[in-house]
């Protein structure tokens, strides 16, 4: 087990499911790989069929049960489908990360009305879809814990490279302190995680390839006070944390893990004078 995640007790979440969307790859294979480490069944939902395979191979590998089902969060009705089938397989969904979205760097005047309407439907009404379908299982049960995806771009610093994935990405933290109002008294807790940079091929092949800057990545290590990319294990094991019982207590927050990015200075990704 990587190292962040050797902080935990073995079978944390035995007899637990989780439900891990976008978690074919990336960040989402590792949160979906770290819960099976920790003793939980899987289900893991991808657009992208290819991916979820391996991922569930692996899950099972680990001695879980894993349900892998193609879904585009953005259509009501597939989500539906993953809710039925989730819940025909295992009974129950305990913890929810809401992993999937996607963007690309672009400036404003770059991004067309398709384009725009694409990353909002998918980063938040894909998180809406999901999160009021889920949430209200949860709700019946009287227990669930959520964890929404965001970036740092979500906040006051608005977001330079990225204006479509941002103004989404805020409504979810918004999204987020109101569902934890009325969930909380409910035995539901929903919060927030905003990782920085994180090394994964997303970021190298859809964001750092198409910066202005030949060497993107050394000047955005260099930005960060921790001078290196984070880890995905280090992610997982935030959203472990956040489904465990010692964050039974956190609730409506949003928690940002970028090694101190947020406080220092953002090289352009995109030259604004372009």
């Amino acid at each position: 087990m990587d190292m962040a995640l050797s902080t935990f007790a073995p079978n944390l979440f035995e007899g637990r499911v989780a439900l891990v969307t976008g978690g074919g790859r990336g960040i989402g294979r590792e949160i979906a790989l770290a819960f099976a480490g920790l003793g939980a069944d899987l289900v893991i939902a991808s657009r992208n069929p290819e991916h979820l395979d391996p991922t569930a191979g692996d899950i099972e590998t680990r001695g879980r049960q894993c349900l892998a089902q193609p879904t585009n969060v953005r259509d009501p009705a597939q989500v539906d489908a993953l809710l039925e089938s989730a819940l025909q397989r295992f009974g129950k969904i305990d913890f929810l990360i809401n992993n999937a979205g996607g963007q690309f760097p672009a400036r404003p005047f770059d991004i067309s009305d398709n384009g725009w309407r694409s990353v909002i439907d998918l980063n938040l009404n894909g998180t809406w879809n999901v999160t009021q379908r889920v949430g209200r299982h949860m709700v019946e049960r009287g227990f669930g814990s959520i964890v929404n995806i965001v970036h740092i771009y979500s906040f006051h610093r608005g977001a330079p490279p990225f204006a479509h994935s941002g103004a989404a990405r805020a409504g979810v933290v918004n999204l987020t302190r109101t569902l934890a109002y009325y969930w909380a008294r409910k035995g539901v807790t929903i919060n927030a995680l905003a990782p920085g940079s994180i090394a994964t091929e997303g970021l190298r092949e859809e964001e750092y390839a198409k910066a202005d800057s030949e060497d993107y990545e050394t000047q955005s290590i260099k930005d960060i006070p921790s001078h290196r990319l984070g880890n995905v294990d280090e992610v997982a094991a935030i959203c472990a944390f956040l489904c465990s019982p010692a964050a039974r207590y956190i609730n409506g927050a949003d928690l940002i893990a970028d090694g101190g990015y947020y406080l220092d200075t953002w090289t352009p990704m995109l030259d604004p004078e372009v």
